[in-house]
Parts: structure tokens; C-alpha cells; sequence
């Protein structure tokens, strides 16, 4: 059994004794997402245990905590598990929190009108949410130091090096700027973070949240989304897209990254990012999109 492997089953081993420990009834797990965390339906519960490494409990106890919050807006984000009292608990060296399972519908297309308005919607609730997040810019600076680290990231090439390294010193400065009227956001509210169920969408994936103007939210989805969401800045919505393709990049060339066929996706990547500070309009099509 690979590295990755035996990771896996430990944080599945994790979230079972997690579960249990706290009344569930767990006979079985199904991996539904594992890269850099590991999301599992448990059975036959049915609970969702999202697991990561235990260094990470202070942003699992930060997605725990706005989703409580964001639970008395009527926000569309996934439920926390009503059975058990909300936390990140802490197990054999990963951290667990347990979620509502939402079955989804059938078909996983988006109408682009729906995704508007559900990220609309989360915007709208988030507005009326006061709590301490991260600022847009601690990503960015995250993502310098990566490609700042030839230790971090050794596979990364010089000539990419330079192009990330001042499209993120750039767009850093262009989009600080531009002084734009900033609140609550997702973080990365593109396709993979959302589910179609029964309720209608659902974002997940908290712990991305971060303080910044919605047009940084807006450069993860696509453009068919977009163009339904009028207030926003067209040309800060392009630029915050150069930025997120470059911070992106840098972090699927870390050599921690887990994300499956990241490698590649980092070139894919680097491809788009060129073309962006090129002019050629952002045309990603919705179902490119996967965890990041």
C-alpha cells in the first residue's frame, strides 16, 4: 500500500472512530473526494466526515464556527450534523468535522441563473456576518512564499517562477488599488465547492473564507455566471482572475500537494494564466473545474 494510500485509510479510521465515539452508528465509509482533505459518506448514519491533517484544526474550527453562523441567515451552504455537537475533533494525528449528507439530483449541470443567485444569496448573508477572517491578500502572500521556496516547489521552471512571481506582486497591487468595497467572501466558490441537491445549490468547503471585494469570489466561476451578476466590476473581475489562475498554479507546484494529476493541472494552469494577461477572454468551461 502507497504513502497516499495508507494516509487515507488512516484519516477513514479517523472519522469512523470520530463518529462512533459520538453515537453514530458507522458500518462503512464511502470516499466521496480525497486530495488534499478527504471527505467520506459514513453508513449507515449517513454523515459526511471531512478530514485533514491535524495542523490544520484551527481552519477546521473556523469553517465549523461560520457555519454556524451562517446556518441562522438561511444560507445556501451544506448543514453541519444536527446528531452531534458541532467541532473539529481531534484524532490519531487528523482533525474531523461531520456534516450533513445532502443527497444530490440527478443531473450535475448548472443553470448558470441558479449559481447567480445563490452566490448572491451567500453574499447577502454574508453581509450580515461580523467575524474575524483572513484578508484576500494572506492567500496571495501564501502563494508568494511558495514560489518564493525552490524547496517548496522544485519543479517549478525559472521562467514560470518569474511569471508567477510578479503576476501575484502585480495583481496584488492593481486590485489593493482599485479600492473596492470588500465583505465576507467564500474564498473559492467555483463548480467543485457546490452541490446540487434537492434544496437547490449548496457551497461548501468553508474554510477558504477570507475578506475581500466579490469580484475575487467571482473569478472562480464561470463567465456564463457572471454576466448574472450586474453590480460587479468587469474589469476587477478580470484581474482577480489573473490572480486566482496564478495562485492556483503555485499551489498545485508544491511538492505537498495531493491533488490527483496536479502536475498537470498546474501547467494547464500556467497555460491559462498567459492567456488571461494576454486579453483572450476567460472561457474555462464550468465542468473544468475540480477541487483546488
Amino acid at each position: 500500500m502507497n504513502g497516499v494510500a495508507t494516509n487515507s485509510h488512516r484519516a477513514i479510521v479517523a472519522a469512523t472512530g470520530v463518529a462512533k465515539a459520538r453515537g453514530l452508528k458507522v458500518d462503512d465509509a464511502i470516499v466521496l473526494h480525497d486530495s488534499n482533505k478527504l471527505t467520506a459518506r459514513l453508513l449507515p448514519c449517513d454523515a459526511v466526515a471531512r478530514v485533514a491533517e491535524e495542523r490544520l484544526r484551527r481552519w477546521a474550527e473556523f469553517e465549523v464556527g461560520l457555519a454556524q453562523r451562517l446556518a441562522e441567515t438561511d444560507s445556501p451552504v451544506a448543514a453541519l450534523e444536527p446528531r452531534v455537537e458541532p467541532g473539529a475533533y481531534v484524532r490519531d494525528g487528523f482533525v474531523v468535522t461531520l456534516w450533513t449528507y445532502h443527497e444530490p439530483v440527478q443531473s450535475r449541470n448548472f443553470a448558470p441563473a441558479d449559481y447567480a443567485h445563490a452566490l448572491q444569496r451567500l453574499h447577502a448573508c454574508m453581509r450580515q456576518i461580523h467575524l474575524p477572517a483572513p484578508h484576500f491578500t494572506d492567500r496571495i502572500t501564501d502563494a508568494q512564499r511558495l514560489v518564493g521556496s525552490r524547496e517548496q516547489t522544485p519543479e517549478l521552471l525559472d521562467t514560470d517562477r518569474e511569471l508567477l512571481s510578479s503576476t501575484l506582486r502585480n495583481m496584488r497591487r492593481v486590485i489593493s488599488d482599485a479600492g473596492a468595497s470588500e465583505q465576507l467572501l467564500h474564498g473559492e466558490p467555483h463548480p467543485g465547492n457546490v452541490l446540487r441537491t434537492k434544496r437547490g445549490l449548496l457551497f461548501i468547503d468553508l474554510e477558504t473564507c477570507c475578506r475581500g471585494p466579490v469580484e475575487f469570489d467571482l473569478a472562480y466561476v464561470p463567465e456564463e455566471v457572471c454576466v448574472r451578476y450586474p453590480s460587479a466590476n468587469r474589469q476587477l473581475i478580470n484581474e482577480c482572475r489573473s490572480l486566482m489562475l496564478a495562485m492556483i498554479a503555485a499551489w498545485r507546484w508544491d511538492r505537498n500537494d495531493r491533488l490527483p494529476n496536479g502536475r498537470r493541472e498546474a501547467r494547464r494552469f500556467l497555460i491559462e494564466l498567459r492567456a488571461a494577461l494576454s486579453g483572450v477572454p476567460f472561457s474555462t468551461p464550468l465542468e473544468r473545474w475540480t477541487d483546488t
